[in-house]
């Protein structure tokens, strides 16, 4: 009977307990979440866009990725996917990266629909600083009911979920892999056939010398929720392709989330050997960006001045450093230590959670001893 440990509770670590318990037919799943419940972090604090390939203008796997896997993430997870909002992709008429025609021939591409913005809307828009805009085919998802689907799947295929369980070490063996845990002051060992590694930003640490260098890259990024001025409140508007903003409904709290690709991110470092993401986080001392951030999106939609900042979040984002500056979001998908034992994955979204378990099923899994 082949079992496996989860190390990590967010969105992609609860996929792929549930994925590998119903689909893969382990017999033994065991996840393992430090956080008082499942979750809680980057899955949570982030502009909960279910992502239609506008994003990503500079990198066509990704944006053909997610046309791919938008359709699959709102028909599983419907329940979850709010009610629709007008999304306004809008170019700025100057610093831009890219031109009307070619988001145009992009978006023809991936498949991705364009409609001109009606002149009702445009009216939110200084014309003098944007070139183009489009309504186009996004969604956004609540991350509270998200949470609860993905619990009560663990829940009802029978995964062992331990919350306030913090994984100290990995060590995939020749004849098993180990994971060194502790809760509430003390230390346990548990020892499965294979250990899936989903810590996000602690990835490269966990799996330590039994992995290559993932060259991964992490940046201290803020997110404020703010309640938008009522003509605003059904609508999600980013500008692109450069130093501008977004602001888009954020389900879970009733309000929008606002990023700024100038002002969200407050530090960024290369990932070091024996340096924890979470203690740079915590010790970060930075104040809030947010009124930069008003001040500059309210240049191209005035009426976001009105806007009343209601929270700020801070948490660490993670990427490949080949891809912090070409937008491309790929996973990551690593096996390695004795005899394949330990696999390490990244997702840079959640709707890409679908590339991740494809790779899974491509995977052999049979251990000596094992039926799978």
């Amino acid at each position: 009977m082949t079992s496996a440990i989860v190390v990590g509770g967010g969105f992609f670590g609860t996929s792929i307990a549930y994925h590998l318990k119903t689909a893969r037919g382990f017999g033994e799943v065991t996840l393992i979440e430090r956080e008082p419940a499942a979750m809680t972090r980057a899955s949570y604090v982030n502009q909960a866009r279910v992502h239609g390939g506008y994003h990503y203008l500079r990198s066509f796997t990704t944006a053909y990725r997610s046309r791919v896997n938008l359709a699959k993430f709102c028909a599983e997870f419907s329940s979850a996917v709010a009610t629709p909002y007008q999304s306004i992709y809008a170019l700025a008429a100057r610093q831009s990266k890219v031109t009307p025609r070619q988001v145009e021939r992009f978006c023809e591409a991936i498949g991705a629909p364009l409609d001109p913005v009606p002149q009702d809307l445009w009216q939110y828009f200084d014309r003098r600083l944007i070139s183009d805009a489009w309504l186009t085919e996004e969604k956004v998802f609540d991350a509270g009911i998200l949470h609860g689907i993905m619990v009560g799947r663990l829940a009802a295929a029978g995964v062992e979920v331990h919350y306030g369980t913090e994984a100290v070490t990995i060590d995939a063996g020749i004849d098993a892999a180990q994971v060194e845990v502790t809760a509430h002051g003390e230390r346990a060992m548990l020892s499965a056939d294979i250990v899936f590694n989903c810590t996000y930003s602690n990835l490269q640490h966990m799996a330590g010398a039994q992995a290559p260098d993932f060259h991964l890259c992490h940046e201290i990024a803020e997110i404020v929720l703010v309640e938008p001025p009522p003509p605003l409140a059904s609508l999600g508007i980013t500008v692109m392709d450069g130093p501008f903003f977004s602001m888009i409904p954020f389900p879970s709290r009733g309000l929008h989330s606002l990023t700024h690709v100038r002002y969200t991110p407050h530090r960024a470092w290369p990932d070091a050997p024996g340096e924890d993401p979470d203690r740079q986080l915590q010790a970060y001392a930075g104040g809030s960006s947010v009124d930069w951030m008003v001040r500059d999106a309210s240049r191209y939609v005035p009426l976001i001045a009105e806007c009343r900042p209601a929270e700020t979040l801070f948490e660490v984002k993670t990427i490949l450093q080949r891809n912090a500056g070409d937008d491309g979001r790929p996973i990551l998908f690593e096996r390695h230590g004795s005899h394949g034992r330990l696999v390490s994955v990244l997702g840079g979204k959640l709707d890409n959670i679908y590339d991740a378990l494809h790779r899974i099923d491509q995977e052999s899994f049979h251990f000596e001893g094992s039926p799978t």
